[in-house]
């Protein structure tokens, strides 16, 4: 995008810093400061930003606290250069504590939802019924939650894509309906899409309606306050309530402090920091966890990944970077037995394309020098609905959050079959080589050849290339205490004034991306806590 495109296009953040909202910026803080509100929600991704709303226009006094920075479109560049260190956690290089996983989540005013691809699932029903006949959630099934998740559809104008899929979305589709898979079109969270394909990297258009261009703006329209650069460190608890919320202020680079610290007093604290972060605040908070759960259940979609090559150009990194996926291998096998997964197609720019594959020297040159006509794959393990597959933990070291996951032999099971599906519809597609994300692979020219050579490779640890870009669990919700920290109502077990709302959440992993599944059970959550706090029933925030 050239620089001429910001003389046109409205900025939202801009225009509304222009109305007097009310932003703490941590990195300018000249002296500690004590702040005070009805409510502190830590965390501005997808279930801060739809709490923030839901309470502000109840009439509560909202704060926000959010540990990454305020950008705006006009920060969009749409260079990964620009994107991955300003937006992303540890620079979109977390990883797992074995370093087996990569795992892609944002930092920013707007959290994931800033720079995710923007595809939109509901819960699937299979999903729900298993968190209701293992995990006590009888009040989530289908049909409650189909109006709350219909009320953020409409708000956040998520609904079906107009436009044709790109060649490389075209190419899953056309290669499993050559093999009689089924697929389907993904709905995204647009208002006016460009088709640009950068989305991963900020919208520079503000189409994409994240937090950062819906939520947060309406919030600190109906007087919210947003402290940015600031990090949570730990709650002061009394008894069965939270008295203050002590923070950091870190400097410009959002990484190290400034020395100043915050003090943030509320009657009521809300943590929406994301499925590693909210765990990991809570457990330097020393919360009541008397079952010893607090952590345990964290669930990815364990992500696997094949690159095709293909005669024609793919040019995967232009257009709309999901719009076709198939669940054909999620219904294989009951939900309980071997795992299942999702195929997805994922937008590829050089630098994750090439700090995803494997190889190095000449044999990655090679490889990248063929960029355009690299089609990209992903398989999405379903993972957490099995005895054996038990998920990973939260853990502290040095105060900071890690995700120790395991990878069992359950796991690479699911792994061996995903790489197998992905190479087969790919080459069904037209490929002339596909190659796995896997240390001892090579460019197979043929299915036959593959299907002999993927059997053989060896599923093992830093081995086989796995990415996430979904972290669920850690803070589970059940109606039985001996199963989970948090009560069905969104209030953390043992502390009287502090609610959970976002992904922790999850007694699994969704089986699908998990934006609106945050977004529809936050917004339950909050409207019942809204209703709570005030006596009155909790405002219905206006479509976008």
């Amino acid at each position: 995008m050239s620089e001429a495109r910001n003389d046109f296009i409205p900025d939202p953040i801009r225009q509304g810093i222009a109305r007097g909202w009310r932003i703490v910026d941590g990195a300018t803080l000249e002296a500690d400061r004590t702040l005070e509100a009805d409510v502190v929600i830590v965390g501005s991704g997808a279930g801060g930003g739809v709490t923030a709303e839901i309470l502000a226009l109840a009439g509560l006094q909202v704060l926000v606290v959010e540990e990454g920075a305020l950008r705006s479109s006009k920060d969009f560049k749409m260079r990964e250069a620009d994107a991955y260190p300003a937006l992303y956690q540890e620079s979109a290089a977390r990883q797992t504590l074995d370093k087996g996983i990569k795992i892609l989540q944002g930092r920013t005013v707007g959290g994931s939802t800033v720079v995710n691809w923007t595809s939109s699932f509901r819960t699937p029903p299979s999903t729900l019924d298993y968190w209701r006949s293992r995990f006590g959630l009888d009040g989530f099934g289908e049909q409650a939650m189909a109006p709350w998740f219909a009320m953020m559809e409409a708000r956040l104008h998520i609904g079906d894509w107009q436009a044709a899929p790109n060649e490389n979305n075209a190419l899953l589709g056309r290669g499993a309906a050559r093999l009689g898979i089924s697929s389907g079109l993904i709905r995204r969270n647009v208002n006016g899409c460009w088709n640009l394909g950068y989305c991963g990297m900020g919208c520079p258009t503000n189409a994409k309606q994240s937090m950062l261009v819906t939520t947060i703006p309406s919030a600190l329209d109906h007087g919210a306050q947003l402290v940015t650069r600031v990090r949570a460190e730990r709650f002061e608890i009394e008894g069965e309530r939270v008295q203050s919320l002590l923070c950091t202020a870190l400097q410009p680079d959002g990484v190290a402090p400034t020395g100043r610290q915050l003090r943030l007093r509320a009657k009521h604290y809300v943590v929406a920091g994301g499925a590693i972060n909210s765990p990991a605040l809570l457990l330097r908070s020393n919360a009541p966890d008397p079952h010893g759960l607090l952590g345990k259940r964290t669930f990815l979609h364990p992500t696997l990944i094949s690159a095709g090559i293909f005669p024609q150009r793919v040019d995967a990194y232009a257009g709309a970077p999901q719009t076709v996926y198939s669940d054909h291998f999620l219904h294989t096998a009951p939900i309980d037995g071997p795992l299942g997964y999702k195929l997805e197609a994922p937008p590829l720019h050089p630098v994750l394309l090439s700090t995803t594959m494997n190889g190095f020297g000449q044999d990655h040159a090679a490889m990248m020098r063929q960029f355009p006509h690299i089609q990209g794959m992903l398989a999405l393990l379903r993972d957490g609905f099995h005895d054996d597959s038990p998920g990973g933990s939260v853990q502290l070291k040095d105060g900071a959050a890690v995700l120790d996951y395991p990878l069992n032999d359950l796991l690479w099971d699911g792994a061996r079959r995903a790489l197998l599906s992905m190479a087969e519809i790919q080459f069904a597609a037209g490929a002339s080589t596909v190659r796995p994300a896997h240390e001892t692979a090579r460019a197979y020219a043929s299915w036959s050849e593959a299907r002999r050579e993927i059997a053989a490779l060896p599923q093992a640890l830093h081995m086989t290339r796995v990415a996430s870009a979904h972290v669920m669990g850690g803070c589970t919700m059940a109606g039985d205490e001996r199963r989970g920290v948090v009560a069905p109502d969104g209030r953390y077990r043992g502390l009287a004034n502090l609610s959970v709302h976002d992904g922790s959440l999850f007694p699994t992993s969704i089986g699908a991306n998990p934006q609106l599944s945050i977004y529809g059970v936050t917004a339950r959550l909050a409207s019942g806590l809204a209703q709570e706090l005030t006596g009155q029933p909790a405002p219905r925030p206006e479509a976008a």
